[in-house]
C-alpha cells in the first residue's frame, strides 16, 4: 500500500467516526449532565440562549478542550511540559492578552497539530520520491515541536512589542503626571485626568489600575498589580516610585519628573547603542 493511499484512507476513516460521532444515539448525554439540571438550586436557562456562545456541534466535542475531548490531554501534556501555569499567565498579561492559560494551551496544541500535518506531507512527499523512511516519520515530531515553539515565539513577541509601546508612552504620561500633581491634584486625580486624555497602551494599564483602586484595593497594592504585569524594568521601577511616594507621603511631582527624565535617557541610550550596532 503506497503512504499517500494509506492517508487517504485515514482521512476517510477520520471523516466516517466523525459523521458516527453526530448521531444522537452515539451524542447521547453522560448521567451526570442529565440530572444536573434537576438537582441545581436554581433554574437554568437554555445553553443555546447563552450569551457569546454557539452550540458545540460533533467536530467542536471532538475537538474541544473540555472533558471527552480529543484536545484535553494534549493540553494537559503541554501543560505539564511547557512553563508553569503561574509563569505563562503572567506572560499573558505582559502581552495584553485576554486568553486564559487554558485556551493558550489548546492554542499550543492546534499550532503543532498543524505543523505536524505540513510535516506528514513533506514525509509523504520525500517517502514518495525514494526518501528514507526514517527521516519522513522524524519529521512529524519534529513539526508538532516546531509548531508549539512558534506558538511561543509569538507570545514572547506581543510581549516585546507591548514593552516597547509602553516604554515610548511612558516619558509622556509620566510628564503629564507630574504636572497634574503640580497643579493640584491628588494622585488619584491625576491618574484619573491623564487615563482620560491619553490613549494607549500604558493609559490602559492607569484605567485597570483605578478600577482596582475603585473596588477596594488600597492604590499601593493596584500599583504593585500593574508593576507585576509588565516585564520592561523602567515600567516596574516608575510604578514603584509612585507607590513609594504616595505610601510615604514624599513629593510626587519630583518623582514623577525624574523617573520621566530617566526613562528618557535609557531610550536615548538605546537609540545611541542600536545606531552603533547598525554602523558596525
Amino acid at each position: 500500500m503506497s503512504p499517500l493511499g494509506g492517508a487517504l484512507g485515514l482521512l476517510a476513516g477520520a471523516g466516517l467516526w466523525l459523521a458516527l460521532l453526530g448521531v444522537p444515539t452515539w451524542s447521547r448525554p453522560a448521567l451526570d449532565a442529565r440530572l444536573a439540571p434537576h438537582l441545581s438550586d436554581r433554574p437554568r436557562g437554555s445553553r443555546l440562549l447563552a450569551p457569546g456562545r454557539a452550540p458545540a456541534g460533533a467536530l467542536a466535542r471532538v475537538l474541544g478542550t473540555g472533558p471527552g475531548g480529543l484536545l484535553a490531554p494534549l493540553a494537559r501534556l503541554a501543560a505539564r511540559r511547557s512553563p508553569s501555569t503561574a509563569a505563562t499567565c503572567r506572560r499573558l498579561l505582559q502581552a495584553g492578552s485576554t486568553t486564559a492559560v487554558e485556551h493558550y494551551r489548546a492554542e499550543q496544541v492546534v499550532w503543532g497539530a498543524l505543523g505536524a500535518g505540513a510535516a506528514l506531507l513533506t514525509a509523504l512527499v520525500v517517502v514518495a520520491r525514494g526518501g528514507p523512511l526514517l527521516a519522513a516519520v522524524l519529521l512529524v515530531p519534529t513539526g508538532a515541536a516546531c509548531g508549539v515553539l512558534a506558538r511561543d515565539q509569538a507570545l514572547g513577541r506581543a510581549v516585546r512589542r507591548r514593552e516597547e509601546r509602553l516604554l515610548a508612552e511612558l516619558p509622556t504620561v509620566a510628564e503629564l503626571l507630574a504636572l497634574a500633581v503640580g497643579a493640584g491634584e491628588g494622585a488619584v486625580g491625576a491618574l484619573e485626568r491623564v487615563s482620560r486624555t491619553c490613549r494607549g497602551e500604558l493609559a490602559g494599564e492607569l484605567r485597570t489600575t483605578l478600577a482596582d483602586a475603585r473596588s477596594g484595593t488600597p492604590l499601593v497594592a493596584a500599583l504593585a498589580r500593574m508593576g507585576e504585569r509588565t516585564s520592561a524594568a523602567p515600567l516596574a521601577r516608575f510604578v514603584d516610585g509612585v507607590a513609594v511616594a504616595v505610601e510615604r507621603g514624599s513629593p510626587l511631582a519630583d518623582v514623577l519628573a525624574a523617573q520621566a527624565q530617566d526613562v528618557r535617557q535609557l531610550a536615548r541610550r538605546r537609540l545611541v547603542e542600536a545606531g552603533g550596532a547598525r554602523s558596525c
